[in-house]
């Protein structure tokens, strides 16, 4: 793509024609400056447009940009009409691989916007990441690795393509820089990204507020996120417990939904969690080749803390440090109370999404556990020879789907005595859409996946060649994937 030279505008210019769907709605300022510091963008040498997510910027009104004006407000960061006139990165603690760090906050982004979704009307962010530094960058460049930026990308696309509630990555813009990292050969190329999602507050959030001892500014947030986030709360009598309650269950449905997706997040720390349940900020997360509970994505996480049959556990002991926080302006018994419901609450969650990942219509709540269970064990029986993702693809829609499945390429395992249950038991349910099977991306024998050599093929091509085609081809691929699945 051709060289874009990034032009910041005045803050009172208005370029037009927005999108009638345009509603902005900046309200993440009026918390007040202790919530989050006025930062200026970084400048790049030379901005490279290299990723815009047309689908989501429809979503937003902001489908109607040209490619100027893209640059000038996800490259240079130029304010959007009647916006956040000014970045604000925002402020938190957290722990991390559960030792409290008091340091944290938003150390290479931002919150650049904030704007209304058609139809949903849901508040949505426009955040940064790879932006420069900021007070809380703890002595790092404030920057982002273009290879990061790409393996986010990626991620997102696969988690909604398997129904996972994720940020949705919007644009991605290489800046030209060299960039100098541990992790990764360097020099290695820089970039910045803007992400679109419902809501940058974590539970660390939370947590830096009751650290100060500050019980203003925890209720304060506390009726920020009720206001603009879970208003059916409003009259609630205690309102950081019916807060924590409903965020206990926005967690549960979200690590339900990680397990089923076979992902494994890699960094479970409470700054990486939001009070919406939605995933968001991925580090070194990987997929699963097939069913192992014990599989670490993360190289420095040494004693597998967020391994990927821990995630549930990791996402309990959040809540509960998010308790901890609320105990500053509540009492303790109501937030305890509210924490024994987790447990339920993800198994519920966990046979839920069993029966939509199957792509079948729920029965009885006694027939879908057993199916949830039946299915577990079918997939631990396939060890090391059955992928996690081919399971769900081959038996999507039940047994409308048995004949494909009986004559796929994995139709040896299908016919071993640990698939008796789970074929037995699909035989009392019924496809949900059981028109999706026609589509051509069931008719193919494999089904798309994220593992881990793809993504570095992927990445060579554009580390060695500049070759981005396998790149634009992978999401073209992800998202015909999401249209067959639709399961959004």
């Amino acid at each position: 793509m051709p060289s874009l030279a990034a032009r910041p505008i005045p803050g009172h210019v208005r370029r037009m024609p927005f999108s009638a769907l345009y509603s902005p709605d900046p309200r993440f300022e009026a918390l007040g400056s202790e919530f989050a510091d006025q930062v200026i963008p970084a400048t790049f040498p030379n901005l490279r447009a290299r990723f815009w997510n047309d689908r989501a910027a429809a979503t937003i009104g902001l489908d109607t940009l040209t490619e100027i004006e893209r640059s000038d407000h996800f490259a240079a960061f130029a304010p959007l009409p009647a916006n956040q006139c000014h970045a604000l990165a925002t402020r938190y603690h957290g722990h991390q691989f559960r030792v409290y760090n008091p340091d944290l906050g938003d150390g290479r982004g931002f919150l650049h916007a904030q704007v209304r979704e058609a139809g949903t009307q849901r508040l949505l962010d426009l955040g940064t990441k790879g932006t420069g530094r900021t007070p809380w960058s703890r002595g790092g460049d404030g920057r982002l690795t273009l290879k990061g930026a790409v393996r986010e990308i990626l991620a997102t696309a696969m988690l909604e393509a398997v129904g996972v509630s994720t940020s949705r990555s919007f644009a991605m813009y290489e800046t030209g820089e060299s960039l100098q990292r541990n992790d990764e050969p360097s020099p290695t190329r820089g970039a910045v990204l803007t992400r679109l999602s419902h809501s940058h507050i974590r539970f660390g959030s939370f947590q830096r507020y009751a650290a100060l001892g500050r019980p203003d500014l925890s209720s304060r947030l506390v009726d920020f996120v009720i206001d603009l986030y879970y208003p059916q709360l409003n009259d609630a009598k205690n309102r950081p417990a019916a807060l924590l309650d409903a965020v206990i269950g926005k967690t549960a449905e979200l690590t339900a939904q990680w397990m089923l997706a076979g992902f494994v997040h890699g960094v479970l720390n409470t700054d990486n969690m939001n009070i919406n349940g939605e995933s968001f900020d991925y580090g070194p997360y990987r997929f699963l080749t097939k069913n192992d509970p014990n599989f670490i994505a993360a190289y420095f996480d040494e004693n597998g803390i967020y391994r990927f049959g821990r995630q549930p556990e990791a996402s309990f002991w959040n809540l509960n440090r998010l308790a901890d926080a609320l105990g500053l302006i509540s009492e303790p018994e109501p937030l305890a109370e509210a924490l024994t419901t987790f447990s339920d609450r993800y198994r519920s969650a966990l046979v839920k999404n069993m029966v939509k990942r199957l792509g079948l219509i729920p029965r009885t709540e006694d027939s879908d556990q057993k199916l949830a269970q039946t299915a577990f064990r079918a997939l631990a029986a396939g060890g090391d020879r059955l992928r996690w993702e081919p399971f769900f693809f081959d038996w999507f829609g039940g047994l409308t789907s048995e004949s494909r499945a009986m004559n796929g390429r994995r139709s040896h395992l299908y016919s071993d005595a640990a698939f008796g249950d789970f074929k037995s038991i699909l035989k009392k349910y019924q496809a949900a859409r059981s028109i999706s099977l026609s589509t051509d991306y069931f008719q193919r024998p494999e089904p798309e996946e994220l593992l881990h050599h793809e993504i570095e093929i992927i990445w060579a091509k554009i580390a060695e060649d500049d070759d981005w085609s396998s790149l634009t081809a992978k999401l073209g691929a992800l998202d015909g994937a999401r249209s067959a699945w639709a399961f959004s």
